[in-house]
């Protein structure tokens, strides 16, 4: 008699579970980088954690800029007429967290001993100095329209910085 062995193969199926990893900035990372990441987040939690995990004095002067309706651009509404800075980055690009710290002279009471010519000059130089993202964003500030492109509202700004005087 030959028995006949028989295995039984048991069929088995695998689920693959994705793992949502958040992307990491590097050190310092560019105000874009940083409304980049915020703007991809689903939730308004996320959002404010994600402002608050990279905040900064750069940041926060756009933000108010954008936001504070105390804040009023004397740079003209509309298109500004500057050159893109082209080269690659990391050669030769200024940062808004280099930069910051001049924009209090394209706002009302700022700097009024300019004038409006000398102004509109600085702004635009700045703007080519920049990283060509970081002057889009100081674009659409000057004109308050930056939740045209970034999911971000003064709600989450206020809840992510409770320290900001408003007005």
């Amino acid at each position: 008699e030959l028995k006949l062995m028989t295995t039984q193969t048991k069929k088995t199926t695998t689920r693959k579970t994705t793992v949502k990893t958040r992307v990491k900035l590097p050190p310092n990372p560019f105000v874009h980088e940083i409304l980049d990441l915020v703007d991809s987040q689903r939730t308004k939690a996320k959002k404010i954690q994600i402002l608050q995990e990279y905040t900064d004095d750069a940041l926060k002067a756009i933000l108010i800029w954008n936001f504070d309706p105390t804040a009023i651009s004397v740079i003209p509404a509309g298109p500004v007429p500057y050159k893109e800075n082209e080269v690659p980055v990391g050669t030769d690009h200024t940062s808004l967290r280099r930069e910051w710290k001049n924009l209090y002279h394209f706002l009302k009471g700022g700097n009024d001993t300019l004038s409006t010519m000398r102004r509109e000059t600085m702004f635009i130089q700045m703007l080519e100095g920049l990283h060509p993202e970081e002057a889009k964003i100081i674009c659409l500030v000057k004109d308050k329209d930056l939740e045209s492109r970034y999911k971000i509202t003064y709600d989450m700004v206020q809840q992510a910085y409770p320290d900001i005087q408003w007005g």
